[in-house]
């Protein structure tokens, strides 16, 4: 790639602690809250003694080679834990938000050997336990790591292939089908040395990690990146606190998904039309922030940007956003703050980016284009262009765990098959259509790809969430949508005026209308379903396709 940075290829975590220390020593790489007003710092410096300890503890509890999960929200404990339990065998991480008894049900499958999680949930794992297994506290980690003493000597002689599995993920997936993806260190160095050719991470640059760690995309970009660069993590204390975190901990990068990103303009379009001078107000309630800016007087627009930026921390530059679809206009609301959108394309398999925007390609509507090292094919290509994203690279996952038959599936003649739907323009840049296994395909053979028309119905702010799916209609199959109203809007546009269920149905139908007059006719929506409840979603955000939601 000829346009790229020359950057230093870390081939393990290990080595990626001690070149952190020995160059970055003073550098701050996690400020923790210990209570409201009060923090630690642990310096880079600090983080290989801590690291180290933690390795020589669970060596001496039996743990090298063996599986040790880790489950539990954002913190540094998970951080350290994580990474010690990769360097001395395989690190399980697994989904906080799950019952006790599914936890349970991951530890069997993946043979643990550990689990490192809060107190609380420990208790319960201990309460159901059907194998004998190491039980540690993260709230005892930090003891735990000072009694400890330091086996350098056994450490330094751990080696690993390019090939030997470090990480096993058991992915949630929006289709219910939760497989265990085998990642090699090397894997995740090699994402992360890509990634790092094509976006630039200072060692002033700051994160506030609030995505789920036991995700590939938070864990890979939010944190062991982070790490390479001498850069400072920061953790959220939920989603409801992210812009008062924002204030607090003052972020330069924030890794984040669509979601996230909407309610946040949100909450800044609504303070805006609230606050905004006189005429002014109205540009706000009804148009996109970066429209209204420009209809602002010079002066006046720069108070705006000024006093937004601070309440993001006065410092943010940047978001790295991917997971699901983005609004591009949310991209040019951001922008007019000042705030670059750099959209990507991963998955859990390949650890995980594969296609980004960067520093040196930027194209607003699209995932961007493959990332260094990494091929990015379309296979069998319809008229349109569309077929399914294939990848190869160093960065794509050993196997499926214990399941050749599913490995073998989409992983062919050295190329990995997503399962997902894309087309490449003549730049290079890719454009996701949906997932093969959710495209309605019509009578006259025509493609309808679900995502799309959730996009565009996202759009409309009656709308809160949405789901396409097939369905038939005298013995043909047609397009329906189950929709959650945006019940805030509705407050907000109504008052206090109680609305009927015929009254919102009206209001929904009519968006949809809306919509089919943009598309063509086979695209239509014709079956409408309202809910009177959220549908269920992915601890990312992304609305299942299983389950409660399509029933």
């Amino acid at each position: 790639m000829a346009n790229s940075y020359t950057e230093k290829r870390f081939s393990n975590y290990r080595e990626i602690i001690n070149y952190a220390a020995a160059t970055y020593p003073e550098n701050k790489a996690f400020t923790i809250k210990l209570e409201e007003g009060k923090y630690r710092t642990v310096y880079y410096k600090e983080l290989k003694e801590l690291y180290y300890r933690l390795c020589t503890h669970m060596i001496e509890k039996g743990l090298m080679g063996k599986r040790i999960a880790v489950v539990g929200h954002n913190c540094f404990e998970w951080a350290i834990s994580y990474l010690c339990a990769a360097t001395v065998g395989i690190v399980v991480p697994i989904d906080k938000e799950l019952q006790a008894q599914d936890v349970n049900d991951f530890l069997n499958a993946a043979e643990c050997d550990a689990v490192f999680t809060e107190a609380k949930r420990n208790k319960e794992l201990k309460e159901i336990a059907d194998r004998d297994m190491y039980h540690v506290d993260f709230e005892d980690v930090d003891s735990i790591i000072k009694a400890s003493s330091i086996d350098a000597k056994t450490i330094d002689s751990i080696t690993y292939e390019k090939d030997q599995m470090s990480i096993l993920i058991f992915t949630s997936g929006t289709t219910g089908n939760a497989k265990g993806v085998c990642l090699s260190q090397y894997n995740i160095c090699s994402n992360i040395h890509s990634t790092c050719r094509m976006f630039r991470v200072n060692e002033d640059d700051s994160t506030l990690s609030i995505l789920p760690l036991h995700h590939t995309y938070e864990c890979t970009l939010d944190f062991i990146l982070f790490l390479t660069r001498g850069a400072s993590i920061c953790y959220c204390d939920g989603l409801t606190k992210v812009q008062k975190n924002m204030a607090e901990y003052s972020p330069t990068i924030l890794v984040v998904v669509p979601a996230l990103l909407k309610v946040l303009s949100k909450r800044i379009k609504a303070k805006l039309a609230k606050d905004a001078p006189g005429k002014y107000k109205t540009y706000f309630e009804t148009m996109p922030i970066a429209d209204a800016l420009q209809k602002c007087p010079w002066l006046i627009r720069k108070i705006i940007i000024s006093k937004v930026r601070q309440t993001l921390g006065g410092k943010l530059r940047v978001f790295i956003v991917g997971a699901a679809e983005l609004d591009v206009s949310l991209i040019d609301d951001f922008a007019a703050f000042g705030i670059r959108t750099l959209q990507g394309y991963g998955l859990t398999e390949c650890a995980p980016l594969v296609a980004g925007n960067g520093d040196f390609h930027f194209n607003a509507a699209s995932t961007g284009i493959a990332i260094p090292d990494v091929q990015i094919k379309i296979d069998n290509p319809n008229d349109e262009g569309v077929g399914e994203i294939i990848i190869k690279g160093e960065n794509v996952m050993l196997g499926y765990f214990n399941d050749p038959e599913a490995t073998a599936e989409v992983l062919r003649d050295g190329w990995f098959h997503t399962g997902d739907l894309g087309l490449m323009d003549e730049n290079g840049d890719i454009f996701i259509k949906g997932r093969i296994k959710n495209v309605i395909v019509t009578e006259n053979g025509k493609n309808i790809y679900p995502e799309e028309l959730e996009t565009r119905l996202s759009q409309c702010p009656e709308i809160g969430e949405a789901l396409v799916c097939a369905a038939e209609e005298d013995g043909v199959t047609t397009v329906k949508a189950k929709i959650f109203p945006n019940m805030e809007y509705l407050k907000e546009k109504f008052g206090d005026k109680k609305l009927s269920e015929e009254e919102i149905r009206a209001i929904v139908q009519n968006a949809i209308k809306n919509v089919n007059s943009k598309i063509p006719n086979y695209k239509h929506i014709k079956i409408v379903e309202v809910l009177s409840n959220a549908l269920e979603k992915t601890t990312t955000q992304k609305i299942k396709r299983f389950g409660k939601n399509v029933k």
